[in-house]
């Protein structure tokens, strides 16, 4: 079996990672209905060693929705061959694993808009109804 390499601080052994292999619905032509091409590959985030304390409630906290019993879970049946498959849900899980692990995007500090801008948009919306205002106005009878 293969390590999963998550980054170069980060390599998750084989012996955490569970396999679960299944026939196929895609292609493969007769071969589908005798080989196990499909690919399930799970990792329990809650019990895995080697993430620590704080990559773990951080996984946790990010794939809560996507959890199953709490593992995380990818399946890949793309391919014909299942080495392919494998190759495809080791890539993905490490994906995942990097996306889940970056931290949280800085909050947006509230800002005003500046003095300018408020006076651009009050003199737009004074020529947009004087304009209106116009089209309003219509002649009278005298004229």
């Amino acid at each position: 079996m293969q390590d999963l390499v998550v980054n170069e601080r980060l390599t998750i052994p084989s012996r955490e990672l569970r396999w679960r292999f299944s026939r196929s619905s895609g292609p493969g032509g007769q071969g589908v209905n005798t080989t196990d091409s499909r690919v399930e590959l799970l990792l329990d985030l809650a019990n895995c060693s080697s993430l620590g304390p704080f990559r773990s409630a951080r996984l946790l906290e990010h794939f809560q929705a996507r959890l199953v019993e709490g593992c995380l879970r990818v399946v890949v049946a793309e391919e014909r061959s299942q080495w392919q498959n494998r190759q495809k849900a080791l890539h993905r899980m490490g994906e995942l694993l990097r996306e889940g692990l970056q931290p949280a995007p800085r909050a947006r500090k509230a800002t005003r808009p500046g003095r300018g801008a408020v006076k651009r948009r009050l003199d737009t919306k004074k020529k947009r109804g004087d304009l209106k205002r116009q089209r309003r106005s219509r002649p009278s009878l005298d004229d």
